[in-house]
């Protein structure tokens, strides 16, 4: 059964392509090691996709069982005749060093490994093993931090074309049968269990409890829900991206590093257009709206309303807003 949701999901979201060259992040637990086998089942067929796949594997250094984790995916690997890279860091001092948190430098650890082989490798995509359960969570994660409507699509199944989460639809409690099932043992991360992460207390402590007293389906409700908003948000994609066209004006954007909307036409606009346009002018200036909060926005709203000459805003460091001569200009601050 989780074989063919597999199939299906990368069907329904055209993930993975013939000539395709997968990078597999691969940390040996049930939900990478499972899509591991199953990728490998799915390529060995060849029934209609042609692709090939690489495993990459961080070795956080922070259980004690780390290493047996690493050896463990080495030797399904050499097993299974793939190519398998392998990093360790010490993720502890790391995030000690850059004054952030151990999952925020596992992740950025994880992903710039996994770009490193993509070029190394000449690929062109990355898969990650990401499940129903992991959108759930972050949907729930993201409610809780106070979210637009974006966070409540959740996890994508597929971004840029290149990331790409072929078990997005499965549920935990399938993939732990299906390993079960296919004799696979895969390791198990007891800090999964250790409620001191955010994640870790929704997944153990909310989401339990909910179940039990509220919606034992909250998995599937979620999704659901989850579904939903990445279809309208698409809808609304298309319609900001006309409004864009209509209020930008033309200029040589990599000469200049600004992008220019007419003011009178923006003001014109509703609200939630409004909201939408700004965020998609910052990520189309910089590549990203992270550190953009809905605060932010609504003072851009404001200063737009107000309509006075010379006045400026700077939400992120590098962001510089400023109305001049009945313009909204967006440029990058040196």
């Amino acid at each position: 059964m989780l074989k063919e949701q597999v199939e299906k999901t990368i069907k329904k979201y055209n993930q993975i392509e013939s000539g395709d060259k997968i990078i597999l992040g691969v940390s040996g637990g049930p939900d990478s090691i499972s899509m591991l086998n199953i990728l490998n089942e799915i390529r060995k067929e060849k029934n209609g996709i042609d692709f090939e796949i690489v495993v990459a594997h961080i070795n956080h250094m922070i259980r004690e069982e780390a290493t047996e984790d690493e050896e463990y995916v080495r030797l399904f690997c050499e097993k299974e005749n793939i190519k398998f890279f392998a990093k360790r860091a010490q993720i502890l001092k790391i995030s000690q060093e850059h004054k952030i948190g151990t999952e925020e430098a596992g992740r950025k650890i994880r992903y710039d490994f996994f770009e490193e082989i993509l070029k190394k490798e000449n690929a062109n995509k990355i898969a990650t093993a990401h499940n129903a359960n992991d959108n759930a969570e972050t949907i729930l994660m993201n409610i809780l931090r106070g979210t637009s409507p974006s966070g409540i699509k959740g996890i994508e199944p597929i971004r840029e074309n290149k990331y790409i989460r072929p078990l997005i639809e499965c549920k935990r409690e399938d993939i732990e049968e299906y390993c079960k099932k296919e004799n696979l043992n895969p390791r198990i991360d007891k800090t999964n269990y250790e409620n001191i992460y955010t994640r870790n207390k929704i997944r153990n402590i909310l989401i339990p409890l909910i179940k039990k007293e509220f919606n034992p389906n909250i998995i599937e409700t979620l999704n659901r829900l989850s579904e939903i908003a990445k279809i309208e948000d698409i809808y609304f994609e298309e319609i900001i991206e006309k409004k864009y066209r209509e209020i930008a004006e033309l200029n040589d954007f990599n000469q200049e590093k600004k992008i220019i909307l007419d003011l009178e036409k923006f003001n014109q606009e509703n609200i939630v257009i409004k909201n939408r346009l700004i965020l998609y002018t910052i990520n189309k200036l910089v590549g990203s709206t992270k550190g953009i909060e809905k605060i932010h926005v609504n003072d851009i709203i404001k200063l737009c309303e107000k309509n006075i000459g010379n006045k400026f805003l700077q939400p992120k460091k590098h962001i510089k807003i400023l109305i001049k001569n009945k313009k909204i200009i967006f440029m990058l601050n040196a």
